[in-house]
């Protein structure tokens, strides 16, 4: 009997480490998710709807995102994490008879960020390096049709479910005569975001990605609320997100009032 007891404490004891060990597992998994420099690789795909477009404000655009993460290892102390967007343009009623209804790729932003792999003594997470623009587009009303280069940086900090930082970048043309008349590529994106994250691995988030544009001197200042969910399918780590967005401001022709963002994420940990 004494045996039995103690292969059962012995069973109940081991059960109780797995599930810490796991939930352990899970609470990091939920940090790395919203970090955006961590060595984490995953395949977010993200998809955005706009409204109130163009002259007569009738325009809508939707705008899927495949945005890859890929960390890589350069020495003990240091990832190299790079970031991918490649957009794909669907648009419809931003111009009259339908001369400007497009669908296609849009311009590849390529982000690298040099990154620490531990955060500073007060708790800073931070990386910093090159942003590209790629003209990608497939077609000159979803290009700049320019290639552009800058620099990017971002730093957050993490503690008590709270993830709160910032991601800019500049990015400047490498054309001083764009094709078919277009503006010289000079602006800055500014994405401050702040997140809390519950035990259930549910985060409530809001953040905004401005961008400043200085030859048209204009700003596009869409705000997001959203809610993310971290899960699993079999032992594949996954996330959705959801949540609707509003412009704050934007140029005359640009989005305006309430949109919404749906995102799928897969993530892969090391």
């Amino acid at each position: 009997m004494n045996k039995y007891i103690e292969r059962l404490l012995l069973s109940s004891l081991v059960f109780g480490i797995s599930v810490s060990s796991q939930a352990d597992d899970q609470a990091e998994l939920a940090k790395q998710s919203l970090n955006p420099v961590a060595a984490l690789y995953s395949l977010p795909i993200q998809y955005n709807w706009n409204q109130k477009m163009g002259p007569s404000g009738d325009g809508i655009q939707s705008v899927t995102n495949i945005q890859p993460v890929l960390p890589f290892t350069l020495n003990d102390d240091w990832n190299l994490i790079s970031r991918t967007i490649l957009p794909i343009i669907d648009q419809h009623g931003l111009a009259p008879r339908g001369i400007a209804d497009k669908s296609g790729v849009g311009d590849t932003s390529q982000s690298f960020f040099f990154s620490p792999k531990k955060p500073t003594e007060d708790g800073w997470i931070w990386g910093v390096g090159p942003a590209l623009l790629l003209p990608t587009g497939s077609d000159e009303l979803l290009s700049s049709e320019q290639w552009g280069i800058g620099p990017t940086a971002v730093a957050l900090k993490q503690a008590n479910g709270w993830t709160n930082g910032i991601l800019a970048n500049h990015i400047w043309s490498l054309d001083n005569n764009p094709a078919n008349d277009k503006e010289k590529v000079n602006q800055t994106y500014l994405q401050p975001f702040l997140v809390y994250t519950t035990a259930s691995y549910t985060s409530f988030g809001i953040n905004t990605e401005s961008t400043y544009d200085w030859e048209a001197r204009e700003w596009n200042v869409p705000i997001n609320l959203f809610v993310t969910q971290l899960f699993k399918v079999g032992k594949q780590p996954m996330s959705l997100q959801v949540g609707p967005r509003y412009w704050a401001d934007s140029p005359e022709d640009g989005a305006h009032g309430w949109g919404f963002r749906v995102a799928y994420t897969l993530l892969f940990p090391k």
